[in-house]
């Protein structure tokens, strides 16, 4: 079985399926369609639920996804360790990398989410794996966000030494954007879970995506 690093190394579509958009029940249908449909990286993003509830979907979760791609879920460490998923996604506001790193050891996966060169920086000198960096265009997800210059974002990009997911906003009628600054990376929420046909919105994504150098 293909190890976790090199799945990452290799992840070109990450999906954040966002409880605040749609329903659970919606969400697993969902994840379904990111197995079947070829995407490389699930979070679950749900800011209000349980940790019951959170702790539940996780662990049907990957009895769909272990192995097949990573799965992820923001902010909740706890649940990340009792769940046995991949990795934990923390925010700016969320524990800080070290002490994740500690608690968690190096079997799990750190993602971070950053806003700036700064942010980005300190991420990788904290050892994370993997960051998403936005917002890159405007978003539902984070309204009071102003969508970033994409200068700032080509220099984080060519800056990274770690996995860097353009996040924010993306779409298949703006990818063109980013794929001419040369990103073969993104992440979505609303472009997926609110899409009529996701699992055309994936494998159009891959095969875009595909076509750029690493």
């Amino acid at each position: 079985m293909e190890n976790k690093i090199d799945m990452l190394r290799r992840a070109k579509v990450y999906v954040v399926l966002d409880r605040s958009v749609v329903d659970y029940t919606r969400l697993f249908d969902l994840l379904g369609i990111c197995v079947d449909a070829g995407a490389d990286v699930v979070q679950l993003r749900d800011k209000s639920g349980s940790a019951k509830e959170i702790l539940s979907f996780a662990r049907d979760a990957l009895k769909l996804t272990r192995g097949k791609l990573l799965f992820i879920v923001n902010d909740r460490l706890d649940i990340a360790l009792a769940a046995g998923c991949d990795g934990v996604h923390l925010g700016q506001e969320d524990l800080p990398i070290e002490e994740a790193r500690r608690i968690a050891g190096s079997g799990l996966m750190i993602g971070v989410s950053c806003q700036t060169l700064e942010h980005l920086q300190e991420a990788e000198s904290a050892g994370a794996d993997y960051v998403g960096f936005g917002s890159v265009f405007k978003t539902l997800t984070k309204p009071q966000r102003s969508p970033m210059p994409l200068d700032v974002l080509k220099s984080a990009w060519v800056q990274s030494h770690i996995p860097m997911f353009p996040i924010g906003g993306i779409t298949l009628d703006n990818i063109s954007q980013l794929l001419a600054l040369g990103m073969n990376r993104v992440a979505l929420t609303r472009g997926i879970c609110l899409a009529s046909d996701p699992a055309f919105v994936i494998r159009e994504l891959k095969m875009r995506l595909s076509n750029i150098a690493v």
